[in-house]
């Protein structure tokens, strides 16, 4: 049923022991080996140069010191790594702690020479689980820096612009392309709550055939996924706004004008989140509706049974008490004990009388509507 077959929220927050140091960098066994594509690029010039050695970053830079890098950095787990963005490019301590824990909301810091960007990027995965994942960015006059703590080709639709050189990607400087990346991050939140709707369609299709107490499951679910994405894009919209009103050279003015684009998408996901939380809700109210309206109907053919028996079970309880009219060793009458007990045809009187009773409980049901579906 539908396109997303488990609504759950998987993540790779780490969190550090508490009471430790401010800045401290560790690494998990789980973490990923660092991939590295340096993209160098102008109007005239693209060249991409993967590696796997963090020392090829500034070898990469120096080559080309005139155009514009995109360096992507997807896995965390080499601590030389960040050692060598520390003393390269001058990157807090604190700015680097955030990127490996893979657990900040979406935000922008502005220091003196980079600016500091998060997104979250939500996916669905192969085990149709939505990803929860950290996107960090550092934007530089020359250099924007991206980091992944998994391997994926999500950004390959940049990718492609920037090969065939498509719209300004090679001419908007880093923070263009900055823009280009966290607008096609804002854009996936849109193609996630399209799924997502899908399913509450089939939710509410299967929910007229008929209701059960395991579409309230989906629909829970699928109401804690509303939360989850309303939870990344409030954030998300407020950091956009902060790189719109930002003083920071680093970002252009043109620019600024894209991410004002950006922004409307974000009001725009928000909107289609409140719309589908309520609708979950309805859905919610409408299958607790059903199920009781099913337990009444249930209830109601119970109650005419019951009624209908209810006359019947007195009569065979007072024609099976069997008090004798006569008493069989002195032989006195007893007047007040059953003169019908031994009728020659009592019994079949008595049963053609509680057919009748029955047969006018039925047809009164009937006129007063109670034996109705509607």
């Amino acid at each position: 049923m539908g396109l997303i077959k488990r609504t759950k929220i998987k993540s790779n927050s780490r969190y550090n022991s508490p009471g430790s140091s401010p800045g401290l960098l560790e690494i998990r066994e789980s973490d990923l080996k660092p991939k590295i594509k340096i993209y160098a690029y102008l109007k005239e010039v693209y060249s991409v140069y993967e590696t796997e050695d963090f020392n090829e970053i500034e070898i990469q830079l120096n080559k080309n010191p005139a155009s514009f890098h995109w360096v992507d950095v997807q896995g965390l787990g080499d601590i030389q790594l960040f050692q060598f963005l520390e003393n390269k490019f001058k990157i807090h301590k604190l700015v680097l702690e955030d990127i490996m824990s893979n657990r900040q909301r979406p935000k922008l810091d502005e220091y003196d020479d980079y600016l500091f960007s998060v997104s979250r990027l939500l996916v669905v995965n192969k085990e149709k689980q939505i990803q929860n994942d950290q996107v960090g960015f550092l934007l530089m006059p020359q250099v924007l820096i991206s980091f992944q703590s998994n391997y994926n080709e999500f950004f390959a639709p940049v990718i492609n612009n920037l090969k065939q050189n498509r719209g300004n990607i090679r001419l908007g400087g880093t923070s263009y392309m900055l823009y280009a990346l966290t607008d096609l991050i804002v854009d996936n939140y849109f193609e996630l709550i399209y799924k997502l709707g899908d399913e509450l369609e089939t939710i509410e299709e299967l929910l007229y055939r008929r209701p059960n107490k395991t579409l309230i499951y989906d629909i829970q679910s699928i109401k804690r996924a509303m939360i989850v994405i309303r939870r990344v894009v409030w954030p998300e919209r407020d950091k956009v706004n902060d790189l719109i009103r930002s003083s920071s050279k680093l970002i252009s003015r043109e620019t600024r004008t894209y991410l004002r684009d950006t922004y409307d998408h974000t009001m725009q996901v928000i909107d289609l989140i409140e719309s589908n939380r309520d609708i979950t809700t309805g859905l919610i109210d409408m299958n607790l509706s059903f199920i009781s309206n099913r337990m009444n109907e249930i209830m109601k053919v119970l109650t005419i049974i019951s009624s209908i028996f209810i006359p019947l079970t007195f009569v065979a309880g007072v024609y099976g008490m069997n008090f004798s009219y006569q008493d069989p060793e002195t032989g006195k009458v007893l007047h007040n004990n059953m003169p019908e007990l031994y009728a020659e045809n009592g019994y079949m009187y008595t049963m053609l009388a509680m057919l009748a009773i029955a047969i006018v409980q039925i047809i009164y049901f009937y006129r007063k509507g109670w034996l109705s579906n509607r």
